[in-house]
Formats: structure tokens, sequence, C-alpha cells
């Protein structure tokens, strides 16, 4: 067992190496540290704990030898310091060990607890492309609290890879009995039932608005294979989105509807942007991914995607995304000798990355916030298109 002053869950690296006593004395001081577990000729850690007394959170994490996540806890300490509330706890069941971590395939359960006694249990056999099975129930105090360890009191691992009895008891009886009292089956949150082809159908009637014909954006060369999708002013080193796509050139469209206003008149409103892919038929939506992002912590009818602060959003090849980036920046600068490389159009702008190789499809998104990001698929898995909801927020159903 070492001590470090923090921990990293996606590189499975600590901080700066901590005593046996200054551990102590950061415990001592509510300051956050973290308790790895190791065993000899294993470079992976069995398990960690990530300790902010402080913040009142006790964080923990179990680990196989390919570096998975096979179980987490989320622990918190309320009015009483000396227990801790379970607030949170999930199993993964790894097919292979080629299976990634958060692989949309990989089998998981996951159980949400409150203080006033009630939990939620989500178990998706399937992954996030299944169904989930849901129990919702009161439980014992017994289920929810655990005493808040002393600094030389850890036990041997900080989280197991198995489900508290309880929680395994109340899924055997839903398998039987699926239908009773606080319990029913989910579809998957993964995989959405909008038919997103109808917003570039021109002259169909959404929601009381008319679809104009779609505005042309360009193609975009995505060499590297990896599609970027996010607003290209975003701070980060590295897109929100990406979805891996052949390498090639895929021609970008913009599909607006006509809003009748009766106090200004009619006007236009971009609803989504599509980068085409193949065209084969879209026989699935499914959502995006962003790192971190899993279903199981989406309530109904929220999703993820990029943020924004900027109103905008891009398409662009993602090895060459900050490239792409610094060119648009410098391209609108005054008088800059690259501003040729930048085309208006009426929902965006598009950019020539030249001699990159790749391009960049920048559009409005008609407002700041998450705007998720949908993939079309084929009978047979394949991506036939990438589509941005970015504007009024149709019924695509009705």
């Amino acid at each position: 067992m070492t001590f470090e002053d923090s921990w990293d869950t996606k590189s499975r690296t600590g901080g700066r190496a901590l005593s046996h006593e200054e551990a102590r004395v950061r415990d001592t001081a509510g300051l956050p540290y973290a308790v790895v577990y190791r065993v000899p000729g294993r470079e992976v850690p069995l398990g960690v704990r990530m300790v902010a007394w402080q913040a009142g959170a006790l964080d923990s994490w179990a680990y196989d030898e390919h570096g998975r996540r096979t179980a987490e806890a989320e622990l918190q300490m309320r009015t009483d310091e000396g227990r801790l509330l379970v607030r949170r706890l999930l199993v993964r069941r790894y097919p292979d060990g080629r299976t990634g971590e958060f692989d949309v395939h990989c089998p998981r359960t996951a159980v949400e607890l409150s203080a006033d006694g009630t939990a939620r249990i989500s178990h998706q056999p399937e992954g996030m492309r299944g169904d989930s099975l849901e129990v919702q129930l009161t439980v014992a105090d017994e289920h929810l609290w655990t005493a808040r360890p002393c600094f030389d009191d850890w036990p041997a691992l900080p989280v197991t890879d198995t489900l508290p009895n309880w929680v395994a008891a109340e899924l055997a009886a839903a398998e039987r009995a699926p239908a009773e009292s606080g319990r029913r089956r989910e579809p998957s949150r993964l995989l959405g039932s909008t038919d997103f082809d109808r917003a570039f159908r021109p002259g169909t009637r959404i929601g009381g608005v008319r679809v104009l014909e779609a505005v042309d954006y360009g193609s975009v060369r995505v060499p590297s294979g990896v599609l970027a999708v996010d607003c290209p002013q975003s701070g980060d080193e590295e897109p929100r989105i990406t979805v891996a796509v052949p390498p090639g050139t895929y021609p970008v469209k913009a599909a607006s509807v006509e809003v009748a206003d009766r106090g200004y008149g009619p006007y236009e409103e971009l609803v989504a942007v599509r980068l085409q892919v193949s065209d084969a038929p879209v026989a699935a939506w499914e959502m995006a991914l962003g790192p971190g992002d899993d279903t199981l912590r989406l309530h109904a009818g929220a999703a993820f995607g990029f943020g924004t602060d900027a109103a905008m959003g891009a398409f662009g090849d993602a090895a060459t995304w900050q490239h792409l980036r610094e060119l648009l920046e410098r391209a609108h600068r005054p008088d800059s000798p690259w501003a040729d490389r930048i085309a208006g159009t009426e929902a965006g702008a598009h950019l020539d990355g030249g001699g990159l190789g790749a391009d960049m499809a920048v559009f409005h998104t008609g407002g700041d916030g998450v705007h998720p990001v949908w993939v079309g698929r084929s009978a047979t898995g394949e991506v036939v298109c990438v589509v941005v909801e970015t504007g009024l927020d149709l019924d695509l159903d009705a």
C-alpha cells in the first residue's frame, strides 16, 4: 500500500508520493490524498481510494489486470462525521481482455442511493445498447451507511467487483417478476427514436413548421478516419466528441425550417447539420459519447453532447483538430493571408485546411449549452451519417 497526493483515473497514475506520516497529516487536516493498493509483479494497481474529508468525499476504484475499472464507489460524509453515505456503486463485467473500459457492449450495474432510504438499481446485461432493468425501492439504513474509517483502518481493497447481496437479490427477484411495482424495463438511452432524415426533406412539415432546402456546406476531408465534433473555440486540447469513419471526404449540409411569426413575419432557423458518410439507409440512431459519458447517469429525455458558450460547433479531422482551430483563428484576423481559406455560408463557414489535408465546417448552434451528436448507422452497424442538433426543438417523430 502506498500514498499519493492525487490520482488520475484515466491514466491510472498518481501525483507526488507521500510518506505514511505525510498521508496521516493530510487525513487529519482533511486534505485530499490517495491510498493505492498494489501487488508485486503487476503494474496496474488492484484498487485506489481517493480521500478528501474537507469535501466530505471518498471515491474508490478497483482495477483488473488490463487497467480497466471493474468497480467504482462514491461515498459522502453528511452531518454525522462518523459515518458515510454509500451514494453510488458501479460494477462492470468485461466479456474478454480486448473490450474497452467504456465499450457500449460492456454489461454493468449501477446503484444510486439517497439518505432518505430510496435506492435505484440500473442493470444493463447487454451494455448501453441494450435495455435497462430499473428497480426502485426503499432500503434499510444498514445498506445506506458505512462507518468512516480511521487512517489505519483501511480494508485490504477499496472496493470489490461484486454487488452487495441485497442488490443481487433484488435483481434476481426483478428478473422473475419484472412487472411488479418499482420494477420496469427501459429502452436504451444510447439509441434514439428520432428520424433526423426528416429535417433534410424539403417541404416536410414538422410540428407546424416547413422544412426548407438544405444548405450545402461543401466537403470535409477526414484523412485520419476519426471525425471530431466540438465547438471550435473550446479551450480543451482534444475534441469533445469523436466518431470513427472510413478515411475520406464527406459532404456537409445544414437543415433549416421556416417558422411563422405573427408579429414579425416568417423567419428561417437552423435545426440540424449533417455530415454524410454513405448513401445507405439509416437503420438506427445512436448518441455519440465523449470521454467518460455514461448513459446510466442520464435522466430521462437528456442527452450528452459537446458544450459551447460561443453558439457554434464544427466538424473536422480529429488528428489535425488543433491545427485547424489555429488556422481558423488566423484566417479571421484582419488582412490575414489565410482569409481566402474561409467561405461563408448561410449557416456558418467552411475552412479549407489546404496542406493540412483536412478541413473544418463551422456552424451556428442557435445558442449556448450542450448540443447532442447523433450517429446514423446502417443495418450492419456502419456509420451512414453524423448529425448535430443545433436549434429549434422539433418533435421529428411527430
